[in-house]
């Protein structure tokens, strides 16, 4: 649905893309996420067609960047990060006059208008000024003049920010509505937990760079086969120390009481045959499982926030020498 491949861009001297090369499958909510400067609001700029990439390639709907863009650009709402709103105007003429510039006969566009205001929660305010409405209707009104030529695919730049908890639930719902109706949704945050809940896909973006992108289930396995193995065992510890460091999937041993943490590469035949030979070498094993997947960690990681993983709480066993 959206592909950018190799995608530069460049301010003066500043790069903002470097190469970028993403995919957000059809019906798809994709999280495009990195923090500030990363250049999250350069892709959205690009699809929304604001400006064009320096080098590389741009498709949406199969519709190249560039000759097709009349006919890309109906096939897009943006929703850009900053509300753009015109504080003397009332919110139905702010709608009535986008859908002029969509070209929507008014008879039309009144009804559409309409469905919208109820759609995201704004019916009964349409004689309000916009310079009197609050931060979360705002993003609401925006949302709703995004959809206003019923565009295949969305783009919605940092839709989140700044929201309460009450505004945030409330316009996650309405995603997740039209993303049941068959919309393709790409957004993007700073915070990876603000929408991690609704996300089908993430792209993690770091200088300009795809640091990370998949199903968002699959990544989460994938976090998970990196997170460490935690054992607790009963009675003395010696004899399961020796067993893992005769173990070579076994990188690091963490020891906090009777419980053991261990950063282990095998796979999950591997595991369970370390498992087997502590049981059958007479180890009572309490408890032997992965440690829950942090998606959280995971984006610090990947953004360089956080070089290493520290196992709080354990003292760290370094000699890991075989014998």
């Amino acid at each position: 649905m959206i592909e950018l491949r190799a995608v530069r861009k460049s301010y003066g001297s500043a790069i903002a893309l470097d190469g970028l090369s993403m995919h957000v499958p059809e019906k798809a909510v994709y999280g495009l996420v990195g923090p500030a400067g990363s250049g999250k609001s350069s892709v959205m700029e690009l699809l929304a067609g604001l400006s064009g990439p320096d080098e590389g390639e741009i498709l949406v709907d199969g519709l190249r960047e560039g000759s097709e863009r009349r006919r890309w650009k109906r096939r897009i709402g943006y929703m850009p990060d900053f509300s753009g709103l015109y504080p003397e105007m009332r919110l139905s003429e702010y709608l009535e006059f986008f859908s002029a510039c969509y070209d929507i006969p008014r008879a039309r566009a009144r009804q559409r208008i309409g469905i919208l205001l109820d759609q995201v929660g704004l019916r009964g305010k349409e004689f309000q000024r916009l310079d009197g409405l609050s931060r979360g209707m705002r993003q609401k009104l925006s949302l709703a003049r995004a959809l206003l030529h019923d565009p295949k695919i969305l783009v919605l730049d940092e839709p989140l920010k700044d929201l309460d908890p009450g505004n945030r639930y409330e316009l996650r719902q309405i995603l997740s509505e039209l993303s049941s109706e068959g919309k393709t949704i790409l957004l993007s945050s700073e915070m990876l937990t603000s929408i991690s809940e609704i996300c089908t896909d993430i792209g993690i973006i770091e200088r300009g760079r795809m640091a990370l992108e998949g199903k968002l289930s699959e990544v989460l396995r994938k976090i998970d086969a990196s997170n460490p193995i935690l054992i607790l065992v009963e009675g003395s510890i010696t004899k399961t120390m020796q067993i893992l460091k005769q173990d070579p999937n076994v990188k690091s041993i963490g020891i906090r009481e009777q419980e053991l943490m261990i950063l282990y590469e095998g796979s999950e035949g591997e595991e369970a045959e370390l498992l087997r030979r502590l049981v059958s070498s007479g180890i009572m094993v309490r408890s032997f499982h992965r440690e829950r997947g942090n998606l959280e960690l995971l984006f610090l990681q990947l953004t360089g926030e956080l070089r290493e993983r520290r196992i709080t709480g354990h003292e760290a066993e370094s000699d890991l020498s075989k014998g």
